[in-house]
Formats: structure tokens, sequence, C-alpha cells
């Protein structure tokens, strides 16, 4: 698998999002490359990792990463989050801390779960995916974008950045949503064993940071902090913000 690595310091490992690849971390790859070595990860199927082979599932993508990197702290973005939870809760030995970016346990709504996302929002991107994959993908991104006090700003970095690394596999694309729609990770939360930060957007349409602030609950040595302003990809518009919460968070997990 392809791994960019990047800066200098202490390893961090950098997970992306649904249709995305790792080059959309750029803003804040940037904010941290001076006190970090960035390992930036294209997600199986993804970016240059399109035909890997690795199939889109959390415990086939966290060991695929696993055997890649170092030990070393995660962050994962959306999608990226459910892949570096998983990681975090079979491997601690690996993974000392855990960095949830716009991320939940679980995506969708539920009678226990309120701040899910309908799963008809999710049933209506996959049919669009048979239909036209791009028009899809770009309908995504503008929910991702929406309610951002940049959203204009958001949305064209996000569009400029969607297929900079080549064309995603519609194959995964297909299979990144049914992670998105059946996955729950909850029960890993209470017997996580290592401390978690959750960084929310307070405008994210995709995500509610009342979900992330839930799910902080659920996990011990966890804490939450909102990005104000910032919808679901703060680190494109409030990089600085992102950077020094997961710097702050870090060094106090090395101390």
């Amino acid at each position: 698998m392809h791994v960019d690595v990047i800066g200098h310091g202490p390893p961090l490992v950098l997970l992306h999002g649904w249709a995305m690849h790792g080059g959309i971390f750029a803003p804040l790859v940037e904010a941290l490359r001076a006190g970090r070595t960035l390992h930036v990860v294209d997600l199986p199927g993804h970016g240059h990792n399109r035909d890997c082979g690795v199939p889109l599932a959390l415990e086939a993508c966290a060991r695929a990463v696993l055997e890649v990197v170092p030990d070393a702290p995660w962050c994962g973005w959306s999608l990226g989050g459910l892949v570096a939870l998983q990681a975090a809760s079979t491997a601690p030995a690996r993974i000392p801390a855990l960095a949830m970016l716009c991320a939940t346990p679980k995506f969708v709504v539920a009678e226990d779960w309120p701040q899910g996302m309908p799963a008809t929002v999710f049933h209506g991107f996959a049919d669009g995916l048979r239909l036209d994959w791009r028009a899809t993908i770009d309908r995504f991104i503008a929910l991702e974008a929406f309610g951002s006090d940049h959203m204009r700003e958001e949305l064209r970095m996000l569009r400029d950045a969607v297929l900079a690394h080549g064309e995603p596999s519609p194959r995964v694309l297909a299979e990144g949503l049914h992670v998105l729609e059946t996955g729950d990770l909850r029960p890993m939360l209470p017997a996580l064993r290592v401390p978690s930060l959750w960084i929310g957007g307070r405008r994210d349409r995709l995500v509610d940071p009342r979900a992330m602030e839930a799910a902080a609950r659920l996990a011990p040595a966890a804490r939450f902090v909102e990005v104000a302003h910032a919808g679901h990809a703060p680190f494109l518009t409030h990089a600085d913000a992102v950077a020094g919460a997961l710097q702050d968070f870090l060094a106090e997990v090395a101390a």
C-alpha cells in the first residue's frame, strides 16, 4: 500500500474520508509537518491505492494500514475515523492515541442514537452511484461543505482535490457507503484503552457535533473539541485550529 511520508518529528498517521485520498489533508500537513512526521494514507480503493485489492471493510482496512505504518497515534476523518477507531480498539499497543475528526462510531440515526444521519441519505447516494458516480460524489461533497462559514472555499477545495490522485473505484465507493450506513462501533468505546480526542465542526451537516460529544462520553480518557464556524472538513478552512488541538492532545499523551 502507498503511504506518503512528510515532515519531521514523532509520527502521526492520517486517514481520509469517503471518495477522497490523503492529498486532501494538505493544509493540515503544512501546519503539522515541522513537528510531526505525517504518514498520509490512501485508503484501499482510493487514490494511489485504487488497485491494491484490499476490500473497504473496517477490519481489513485497519490490518492493511497497520502493516505499512509505524507505531503512532492515528487521526481519522469521517470514514477514516471508523478505520482508526477499529484499529485503536484492536491494536492499542501499536496506536497510543486516537483522534477522531468529524467522525463518530455510528453515522446513521437509531432510537438510541438520535444525532445520526437518516439512512435514506445513504440509500440515495448508493442509488446515485449506479447512475452517475461523479455526480454522486459531487452531491456528497456539497453536503460536506454545507453549513461552513467558508462553504464556497471548502467546496472548491474538495472538488479540486477529489480526483487529484486518480479516479476512485466505483466498487469501493459502494463498499464505503455500506460501511457508513451499517457501521456501529459504539460497543468498542467503553473498553477503548487509549486516550482519544474528538474534533467536531460546529456547522457540520454530515456528522452532528453532538454525536461526537456523546461518543466521547462513552470512552474513557476522551475529550471533545468543537471548531466554531467549521463544517465537515475543518482541516481545510481551520487548519491551524485543528493542528493546535492535535498538538496539545498529543503533547499531553506523550507527557
